[in-house]
């Protein structure tokens, strides 16, 4: 599994002109579900995305997580996380998991989140969306549940 999370003073995503998930200051996570991905995977993103100190504490260092400063969490679905390019110019997207089971997957993800208090909002899985964000830092943290040490 892997995640793109910025760190946002605000983002939103839009399905056909309708906002369908926002959130002020808080994780943007971009997720994407590979073929091979299991629970473990989806746990192991969850504890990270949960656990990562990217805020600013008061000496202004990079100490708090999203819990610490009660932030959102805008999740959303992308597949494009597992394009391979390396074979000409136009990517293969086989290493991703087949659609029901990716959005089960994701699914999942939101709502293990919002059960552990986090405020939690969504784009729609497969959907054409249009993402808005104010990057703050810029932020930008990479997950891949297979390079766990």
């Amino acid at each position: 599994m892997r995640a793109v999370i910025q760190r946002v003073k605000h983002a939103s995503v839009k399905v056909d002109a309708e906002v369908t998930g926002e959130i002020g200051q808080g994780l943007l996570v971009f997720l994407g579900v590979g073929e091979n991905d299991t629970r473990k995977d989806l746990e192991y993103i969850e504890k990270k995305t949960i656990g990562l100190r990217i805020f600013s504490d008061e000496n202004d260092k990079m100490n708090l997580s999203v819990t610490d400063i009660g932030g959102g969490v805008l999740v959303v679905s992308q597949f494009t996380l597992y394009g391979d390019a390396r074979k000409g110019n136009r990517p293969s997207f086989t290493s991703s998991m087949e659609p029901v089971k990716a959005n089960e997957m994701y699914e999942q993800f939101a709502a293990d989140l919002s059960a552990k208090g986090i405020y939690v909002q969504r784009g729609k899985f497969g959907a054409d969306m249009q993402v808005e964000l104010l990057n703050d830092g810029p932020v930008t943290i990479i997950l891949d549940s297979t390079k766990i040490l």
